[in-house]
Parts: structure tokens; sequence; C-alpha cells
């Protein structure tokens, strides 16, 4: 059996033959986000009493609940994702994504990177004691590991249902629930905060107790977050308005015209989700080669916490790459180390996402030669040019270039700044957030649309 053969028959969800319904499309979007929820609600059978969540802000960025069954979260799949991305890119695999053939292939090489990784990586974080067995017999580690990949497989599942029965991407839409789940307990939630009792977790109204309390000064830093917040959403929303739009008309019809717009950060959040979630994967890793005996990534200590324990960096990239907040830096009195992290944070960060962004638009079918395409299939043509797609893909890589790098370090240069200013979840999670947020409000504009009027759907096919 070719190889080919194998890849087409791999388990997935099948695509619907027929066009489904708006209203059908949300319904198994709610459906597969509670689902998702259920998932990280139930905990790990035979996990160790001992343990403790750890990475909580880089869980949030791989969609995880470090302890239940999806306690690697999208980290496997992205991972997946990401190497088989940089074998495309390096051209060691030779895959034409514009042909039909091309991207089913490449489609079916995804589905088993995803599968492997699975695998993989869930059997040796137990296995390299990152995620300890109550009772560390081979038959509760193989318990604990069994649980893990079946967790990973319906995450998998859920993620390729969304894609084919609802709108977008079921890991975007993970990470954006994610997140909004936390900024909604960290600015409003009225219960206790453990660290201090008698004060609430909720940022709003612990600022609020505090001034009743009599220590304004302390309230400063809630305020802080808060603020920080607003700031984050709003550059988010202004970077995405950022569009270059190009003037096209209808070639039989004389005097009527569009724009065919280009945003700015041209690959969406793409980048800067695969860029957070290879330096989430490295934590992860980082931690993994440090039980096992090879500390290459960094060193960890273990950091008493209620009950029982955690394990933090303390040297290595892996420290390096966890960022302090613009509080943890003042309060450190600016501290070399922490001035070292946020540079090297940075540079992962912003030169991550110019090189996703330029993998990406080969893969996601965004490159000029494709657009081009899509707007002669439309029957647009750009004023005051011959009909020809070698023109208009000459114009187009006038822009896309650019958009491509100049989006990727922008999208790349705001989660920095994000996460430095300490918002109420972690500043890239929020960025992602807003980006997802928005990317599927214009999805839901986009399929009303065509819902309407189904002239429109040539027309909009491109605008993705």
């Amino acid at each position: 059996m070719k190889l080919v053969d194998i890849l087409n028959n791999l388990p997935e969800v099948k695509t619907p033959k027929i066009k489904i319904e708006f209203n059908k499309r949300m319904t198994w979007m709610g459906v597969s986000l509670l689902l998702y929820f259920i998932l990280s609600l139930i905990p790990l059978y035979g996990l160790s009493p001992a343990y403790k969540t750890q990475f909580e802000m880089l869980s949030i960025l791989l969609a995880a609940k470090f302890g239940s069954l999806i306690t690697l979260g999208i980290g496997p799949i992205v991972t997946g994702s990401i190497i088989l991305q940089l074998l495309v890119g390096a051209e060691i695999l030779k895959i034409d994504t514009n042909t039909k053939e091309g991207k089913q292939y490449y489609q079916g090489l995804q589905k088993a990177f995803s599968i492997f990784f699975i695998i993989f990586e869930n059997a040796l974080y137990v296995m390299s004691g990152a995620l300890p067995a109550a009772y560390p017999t081979a038959f509760n580690m193989f318990i604990l590991i069994f649980q893990l990949i079946l967790g990973g497989f319906i995450l998998m599942f859920l993620d390729e249902v969304i894609s084919k029965y609802g709108m977008g991407s079921g890991i975007s839409l993970f990470i954006a629930a994610g997140v909004s789940q936390e900024i909604f307990v960290n600015a409003l939630s009225p219960l206790a905060d453990p660290t201090s009792p008698s004060l609430p977790t909720g940022q709003v109204f612990k600022s609020i107790a505090l001034i009743i309390q009599g220590i304004p000064q302390a309230a400063l830093w809630p305020i802080v977050a808060i603020v920080s917040t607003v700031i984050v959403f709003a550059m988010s929303v202004y970077a995405q308005s950022i569009k270059v739009e190009i003037p096209l008309s209808f070639g039989r019809v004389k005097g009527f015209g569009i724009r065919w717009p280009l945003n700015f950060i041209y690959t969406s959040n793409i980048p800067v989700i695969l860029t957070a979630a290879l330096i989430a994967s490295m934590q992860f890793w980082g931690l993994m080669m440090f039980h096992s005996g090879f500390p290459l990534l960094g060193t960890y200590e273990k950091v008493q916490s209620g009950q029982g324990y955690r394990e933090v960096a303390k040297s290595g990239l892996v420290y390096y790459l966890n960022p302090p907040s613009l509080r943890d830096l003042v309060i450190s009195n600016f501290e070399a180390d922490k001035l070292i992290s946020i540079f090297v944070y940075a540079l992962f960060m912003i030169g991550g996402s110019i090189i996703f962004s330029v993998l990406w638009i080969q893969v996601g079918s965004q490159d000029p030669a494709t657009v081009a395409k899509q707007i002669l299939s439309s029957g647009l043509m750009i004023p005051g040019f011959r009909k020809d797609p070698r023109i208009i893909e000459q114009i187009l890589r006038r822009y896309i270039g650019p958009l491509t790098v100049m989006g990727g370090a922008l999208v790349g240069f705001l989660a920095v700044i994000a996460d430095l200013l300490g918002a109420l979840s972690r500043g890239t999670g929020i960025l992602l957030t807003v980006m997802i947020i928005y990317q599927m409000y214009e999805q839901i504009m986009r399929h009303k649309q065509e819902d309407m009027h189904p002239i429109f759907k040539n027309l909009l096919g491109g605008q993705k």
C-alpha cells in the first residue's frame, strides 16, 4: 500500500456533502465548545495528589488544562503542523499545495503528524516524570498515557468538526474560549483569592476592596492590570483594521468596481499562534528533558504550592523565554536577567512570527499566484492592465511580500508589548483572542451574505 493510500484512510471527520446552514454551523460550534470545557474538567485518574498545575500562562496559549484529559491541549497538534511547515518550507518535502492532489497530500501528512505527536508527546510527558503517577508502576503510567492520548484525539476531532461543520478553526476557538474565561474570572470573580483570602480574586472587586480598606496604593497594580487589558484590546483592534485596498473593476461592466482588501496583518493570527505554541512546547520539552537527565533547554526547581509543589524554570533558554511583566520588572529593580529575558523573548516572538508568516502564505494558499487566480475567477481585473494572471500576480507581489513580513513583525511586537503590560490574562492570549473574534465576526458576516446572496460567493471566497 502506498503512503498516499494510508494517509487517505486515516480516521477523520467526513466533509459534509451539502451546504451547512448558518444556524447549524453555530450549533456545531457551541456543542464542540461545550465538549471542550467538559474535557478540561475531567481530572486524570491515577495522577499524583502532590502534583500542582504548571505553566498556567502557557497553558492558555495551548488551550490546555493541566491535570485534566487535555493536559497538553493543542500542543501536539500545533507541533506537528510547525514541523510539517518547516519541512515543506525548506523543500525537504516537495508538495504543491496549489493543486487538489497536493493539498490532499499535505492535509493527510498533517493528520499523520498530529496523531504521531499526540501519542509521542503525551507518552513522553508521563514517562519522563513531568506528570507523575500516584503509584509509579507500569500499569498506572499506561493508564495515564491512555487518558491523555484519548483526550488529545477527541480534541483533534473537535477541531475538524468546527472547521468542517462550523466556522474557522477549532484551535483558534479553544484558545479564545480559554482566554475569555480567564479574563472574566480575573476581572469579576467575587471568590476569595487563594493567596490573600481577605480579598476577592477579581481585580475590579480587589481594587475596590483595597480602597475601602484604606490602602489605595495597593490598589494601583489591580487597576494597572485592568487598564493594560483595555490598552491591549485597543491596540489589537486597531492593528486588525489596517488594510491595503487594491482597486478592481468588472471587465464586462464599465464604470463599476470594488476594492480588494489586503489586511496589514496579512496572515492573521496563525503565525503568532504557531510562534507562541512553539515557545510553550519548548517549555514542555525543557521540563521533560530535565526529568530525563538531559537539561539542554534549561533546569527547573521545585517550589512549594499549597500541599504540593510545582516546577518553575531556573536557568537556560526556558527561563529566558518566560518574560517578566512590567510589575515584576519594577519590583526587581530592572535586574539584568529579566531585561535579557525580555530581549530573548522579543527576538523569538517577532522573528518566529515573520518566519511563520512567510511559510503560511504558501501553505495557506495566500500567495500572489493563488490570489490572482481568485481575482480572475471572480470576473475582476485591475483597471489599466490586461486581464492576465501573470500581470495581476506581479502587482500583488509588490504588496503581499512586504505585508507578510511587516504584518508578522507587527503582530509579534504587539504580543511582546501585551505580555509586558501584565494584563488580566497573558498578553499574547488577549491579542490572539481579539484577532480570533474579529476574524470570526468577518466569517459570520461572510456566511450571512452568502446565504442571502449566492452571487457573492465567488467574490467573497478570496477574502480570507
